[in-house]
């Protein structure tokens, strides 16, 4: 399922193909060999400065892979809801959805994997939220 099981090496590997960015780049720009870059695309996981670097050079957002996970799996406990903010992190005040996230959302709305009740509970995504994107689904496809 999408953004469920996140193997980043997979993705970076299908990336790369998609861009044909030659082994030779690859090496020189992260100042890696071979063998540590095929060791990357079997990873789960993979360092974020190196992430960053894969980010730049494919020119494609990984980060956003994980905070589409948190979004959609990981809604925020609401006993965290009164605790204070730092001021030497950014605090973030609310679900940014990407259009990945919404278009996988009202699939499996419109084609009755699932309901709107079930997305909401699931995801915790609020009410309103979901009914707006649905609206806007309406008035596009209507």
């Amino acid at each position: 399922m999408l953004y469920k099981e996140i193997h980043i090496g997979t993705f970076i590997k299908e990336k790369v193909d998609e861009n044909e960015i030659t082994m030779d780049r690859i090496c020189k720009f992260l100042g890696k060999d071979e063998d540590a870059v095929e060791r990357m695309y079997n990873s789960k996981s993979i360092d974020s400065d190196l992430l960053l670097r894969w980010s730049k050079l494919l020119e494609y957002d990984f980060f956003r892979l994980y905070s589409s996970h948190l979004i959609l799996y990981a809604p925020p406990a609401a006993i965290n809801k009164n605790q204070q903010k730092s001021d030497k992190i950014p605090y973030f005040r609310k679900n940014i959805y990407t259009q990945e996230i919404k278009e996988f959302i009202m699939k499996r709305i419109l084609s009755g994997e699932m309901t709107q009740s079930e997305v909401i509970k699931e995801y915790s995504i609020p009410k309103s939220t979901l009914h707006r994107w649905l609206q806007k689904s309406d008035n596009t496809n209507g």
